[in-house]
């Protein structure tokens, strides 16, 4: 009797791999269909993150010369070592790099790439802890916004964070079951549009308070002003700040490999991530300026963290509630983006170390009212699991944005600078001492000490942070 059931599970054995073989290339790996669009769409939800709102307030503290300056600076910088990563995809004998420690070791050997994956992990697994909080913010920011509209502004209207917290890895312990980053190109493009959505209405917020016709925001070519809006050693602290959050503001070298991993090889996979990295960086760049320049004409020296809660006290409502809305959505497909190389990385070891186990490598289709889902049991626990831990730390350490922005600092000279440059310089066989290399050199001496810098101001963000913590206590 045939099977009228809407779900059915078929495990796929050997027995199959005929059927299935067409899906796969040579070296065994999931069929590459990604594009130029599907990379760009990739590169946009990791880069372009909530941070962005937070750009106002990094103009303010450098001024009108200094913050489009050092914007414009990362972003050159980006492209330039992301150039470098594309052309290192495929090791000299043609065989693909697929992975960033792939590219490290074939060019740099075993000793850099220990150090590669410790950075690079701890990277990935602080950024999705990071992320499940700031997406949470954004869902108690909706919350709050509608609380005041109801009760009005003298309305406390506390919200606790950690409902929003589980409804996030909610969210995530079902999308964590797209099997690899090749199948995750809905998602980006999804979270992709969302960034400039919410990107588009601060803007133009920050429009419609430029030209409303109110009193005038203070603002100055060096920025925040010394002995008026902040003390000296504040300057300090919050310039090196600035510097960090824009230096990381352009950041996607963590999964650049990964992405270009994805993209067909016809054209070849290194011309199509170029164009891809420099029309992504292009964009992001003009949205970066243009949210920093504009957020802080619109609140001069006072611009708040985060310029959407900026304007008027959660008002209008109904715009600020569709921006958090669509801060939350681009926050839960970027979570997947910098958690799948994680997922595949801790995938391929179990599969090496334990080949003959049918719960770590038997797949199986599961037939869904009409529809066909890959599920491997391995992967729905041991994602499941990751899902659950990075929650659970984001519900005990609220405070994670900081510790992320010292994770971030520690990885973005290693990851976006010093990797890239020490790569190029082996595939290329440039010799110590010369000009080029001379100025490789200082280009990576240079965003050391940023990153050295930004780590400064992370601890003092930190230390701080601690301070005022309140375990379990709701956001005021």
């Amino acid at each position: 009797m045939p099977n009228t059931s809407s779900v059915s599970i078929q495990q796929v054995t050997p027995r199959h791999q005929d059927e299935i073989q067409a899906n796969f290339e040579d070296d065994d790996h999931d069929q590459r269909t990604g594009n130029l669009w599907t990379a760009i769409a990739h590169i946009i939800t990791a880069v372009i993150g909530s941070g962005v709102l937070s750009l106002a307030w990094a103009v303010a503290q450098l001024g009108w010369v200094a913050g489009p300056a050092v914007m414009m600076g990362f972003a050159v910088i980006t492209f330039f070592t992301s150039t470098m990563m594309a052309d290192s995809h495929r090791h000299p004998s043609g065989r693909r790099n697929r992975i960033y420690k792939e590219v490290v070791q074939s060019f740099l050997g075993a000793k850099s790439v220990k150090l590669c994956g410790w950075i690079q992990y701890s990277n990935l697994v602080g950024i999705t802890v990071g992320y499940t909080i700031t997406g949470s913010i954004s869902m108690v920011a909706v919350n709050r916004s509608n609380c005041f509209h109801s009760h009005g502004h003298q309305h406390p209207c506390h919200r606790s964070n950690y409902p929003y917290m589980a409804a996030f890895g909610v969210s995530q312990l079902v999308l964590s079951q797209i099997p690899n980053f090749h199948k995750l190109s809905w998602l980006s493009t999804v979270a992709a549009v969302m960034s400039f959505t919410y990107s588009t209405i601060a803007l133009g917020l920050s429009l419609a308070q430029i030209v409303g016709g109110g009193p005038k925001p203070r603002t100055t070519i060096t920025g925040t002003v010394v002995g008026v809006d902040v003390g000296s050693a504040d300057k300090v602290w919050r310039m090196f700040q600035a510097i960090g959050n824009m230096a990381f503001a352009f950041t996607f070298s963590n999964i650049l490999v990964e992405i270009q991993n994805t993209l067909r090889s016809n054209p070849p996979e290194n011309k199509v991530m170029k164009k891809a990295s420099l029309i992504s960086i292009i964009l992001t760049t003009i949205f970066y300026v243009l949210c920093g320049m504009l957020g802080y004409a619109a609140f001069g020296n006072d611009a708040p963290g985060n310029f959407l809660t900026g304007f008027g006290f959660y008002e209008p409502f109904w715009l600020i509630d569709f921006a958090n809305v669509c801060i939350a959505v681009h926050l839960i497909g970027a979570y997947q983006v910098f958690a799948q190389p994680l997922f595949a990385f801790v995938e391929e070891k179990c599969n090496k170390m334990w080949p003959k186990s049918s719960f770590i490598t038997a797949d199986h289709h599961v037939r869904l009212l009409g529809c066909v889902f890959p599920l491997n049991n391995f992967r729905l626990v041991w994602r499941s699991v990751y899902v659950v831990i990075t929650a659970l730390l984001a519900m005990i350490f609220p405070f994670f944005n900081d510790i992320l922005g010292i994770i971030g600092a520690l990885s973005f000279y290693p990851l976006t600078v010093y990797f890239p440059i020490e790569i190029y310089i082996a595939r290329t066989k440039i010799k110590r001492f010369s000009s080029t290399w001379i100025c490789l050199e200082a280009l990576s001496m240079a965003c050391l000490a940023v990153s050295a810098v930004a780590v400064i101001g992370s601890v003092k963000d930190l230390a701080l942070s601690l301070k005022r913590y309140k375990p379990f206590s709701s956001e005021g």
